[in-house]
């Protein structure tokens, strides 16, 4: 995926991007979710991108290789990629056929995703054609716990958490109580909480921007849920 405008930010089970003009997404087949940058500046902008898929089937047509033949796996479900002057370039030729869509005919769009293909194998420097491409298709599995570690701080509800770690919401919740001995709900909760206290502590951000920040849907919700732990609003537990 290549940002044309603007800045996505983009959670996969364990990790986060922030992808922009000059930065690009190679992603498995696996559960993420888009969402709006962090950087305050450009959200205003708006978003524009471009999404280049590929099938197993389609590589085959393409290069007459059996991804299912190759047993390489890489170490990533998504990774950043700088954009350099060749994958720019590449980037550019698809903005013309987009806007020209009279140009476009079946042998181009094969020329073009080959012409991708190739740029990303050099790009990653990949031993070969056949272990770069079965690898795009083989998802890499990430702990339980450390899938509910990095998106603690998340504005997910508990039906989002269970389609990164790619269970049913039921099996997630039977999961989490077997892992974490609580709900997801009253655990992701309370952790929410006790770091929202921790920055409290500071002066530097506003109430608002804590809620936000450890991952609330509203500062109301956030301000009953807080003095339900603490006994206090916010304000009056910065205060004290």
């Amino acid at each position: 995926m290549f940002v044309n405008k603007g800045e996505v930010g983009v959670r996969t089970p364990d990790s986060y991007l922030n992808l922009n003009h000059d930065t690009a997404m190679i992603a498995k087949c696996l559960n993420y979710f888009f969402e709006p940058s962090k950087n305050k500046e450009t959200r205003h902008e708006g978003v524009e991108s471009i999404g280049v898929f590929l099938y197993p089937s389609l590589v085959k047509d393409l290069f007459d290789l059996d991804v299912s033949t190759s047993n390489n796996k890489s170490n990533y479900n998504v990774k950043q990629v700088q954009v350099d002057l060749m994958l720019d370039n590449f980037r550019q030729s698809i903005n013309i056929l987009l806007e020209n869509p009279e140009l476009v005919d079946d042998n181009i769009i094969k020329t073009k995703l080959k012409e991708f293909i190739q740029l990303l194998i050099k790009s990653q420097n990949a031993p070969s054609q056949l272990d770069f491409l079965a690898a795009l298709f083989k998802p890499n599995e990430t702990e339980f716990k450390k899938v509910i570690k990095q998106n603690m701080y998340a504005n997910l509800s508990i039906k989002e958490l269970a389609s990164l770690t790619h269970l049913s919401e039921s099996s997630f919740k039977r999961k989490f109580k077997e892992v974490f001995n609580q709900s997801p709900k009253k655990y992701l909760t309370q952790k929410k909480i006790e770091r929202a206290a921790e920055l409290l502590k500071s002066k530097t951000n506003r109430v608002s921007e804590i809620a936000y920040d450890v991952g609330f849907d509203s500062v109301s919700t956030f301000n009953r849920n807080f003095s339900i732990y603490f006994g206090k609003s916010p304000s009056d537990y910065r205060l004290n």
